[in-house]
């Protein structure tokens, strides 16, 4: 059976990061696209040969016949809407992160979800990044330690704001670095250490004309006792490692972004040859001073995440990610905000 899937949204996060894994699942099908875009339609039907395009979702929810599945690919003040429009008329659904823009908003998506017997997940692509699976068998391998301290960065050298809803909003509609890039980070820190016992926050605008934070730390003290600390930034002239990773035997260091964003935005897809791999002079390095070994970073694994939704779907599996992990980042988030808007450390 090939399930037929209507992407929401065929910007940024519905044409370069849904569309291309969808397409690439075996089980599934781009089947429709919702856009007001014409340019964005003809994009559509080309990358998409058969796709049934719409101008608006109302169009789409009038006639859900042979829909599977809805994904939300649109400015995440929207998600909430739209995911609730799609779980009320049948469909399950696959959320962008960030989930909705409040904890509430999100947990009303789960309630709904359940009540109709529905399956429902969030696109945390991040945790099929190779950097992240590999600090990830690091940790459950021993090879750290106990682990203390976990540092990620999300960093640009942007210093002229190009103009888009995520630079320019407000955090009322959800832009700003720490819903966008915040989610990811904060989701992969709670996906390898657990709950998080309090939050500190520093939020900043450094660029003209832009309403939220470009410029971005937060610290979580997990229950576990490790502290992460998550940079997000579109003014760092000199990037930082995209994690350090600190433990009672040995670190983890490596920079570097994983190639499979450039790779699709490129026009590469899965299956054109070798898939989320990086060269040696790319890995990150493992050890005490003065011995440090580097380690091959595991290929990442973006398909991964549509291969779990068939099987959600087709064999009963479980979602790819809970959305209940999506309502405890956004619970996270709202407490960096608060911690910023205090100046002082916030209990979760």
């Amino acid at each position: 059976m090939s399930l037929q899937v209507a992407i929401v949204g065929y910007g940024l996060a519905g044409s370069v990061f849904h569309a291309p894994l969808i397409a690439a699942q075996p089980r599934m099908r781009v089947a429709t696209v919702v856009t007001r875009s014409s340019e964005r339609a003809e994009q559509a039907r080309r990358e998409h040969p058969g796709v049934r395009v719409l101008a608006s979702a109302e169009e789409l929810f009038d006639d859900i016949s042979g829909l599977d599945l809805v994904v939300i690919a649109t400015p995440n003040q929207t998600h909430a809407l739209l995911a609730r429009q799609a779980l009320d008329a049948g469909l399950p659904v696959v959320v962008d992160k960030p989930f909705a823009v409040s904890a509430a908003d999100g947990e009303d998506l789960i309630a709904r979800a359940e009540r109709a017997g529905l399956v429902l997940s969030v696109f945390q692509n991040r945790r099929w990044d190779g950097d992240f699976l590999t600090v990830r068998k690091l940790i459950a391998d021993g090879r750290l330690g106990a682990v203390r301290r976990f540092e990620s960065r999300f960093e640009r050298w942007r210093p002229v704001p190009k103009g888009g809803w995520r630079e320019v909003g407000s955090a009322e509609e959800g832009a700003g670095l720490l819903f966008d890039l915040g989610s990811h980070l904060i989701d992969q820190a709670v996906t390898l250490f657990g709950p998080v016992r309090t939050v500190y926050g520093e939020l900043d605008r450094r660029r003209p004309n832009i309403q939220t934070d470009d410029d971005a730390f937060v610290a979580l003290t997990h229950t576990s006792g490790v502290r992460s600390h998550l940079w997000m930034s579109a003014v760092t002239p000199q990037l930082g490692p995209r994690f350090r990773v600190l433990g009672s035997e040995a670190g983890y260091l490596t920079y570097g972004l994983d190639p499979q964003e450039e790779a699709l935005r490129s026009g590469r897809r899965p299956g054109d040859g070798p898939w989320g791999t990086v060269g040696p002079e790319r890995w990150g390095v493992l050890g005490a001073e003065p011995s440090l070994e580097p380690v091959p970073t595991i290929s990442g694994d973006y398909p991964a995440f549509y291969d779990a939704m068939a099987a959600a779907l087709l064999d009963d599996a479980p979602v790819p990610v809970d959305p209940r992990d999506a309502v405890t980042t956004l619970r996270l988030i709202d407490a960096a905000h608060k911690s910023a808007d205090l100046g002082e450390l916030v209990t979760t």
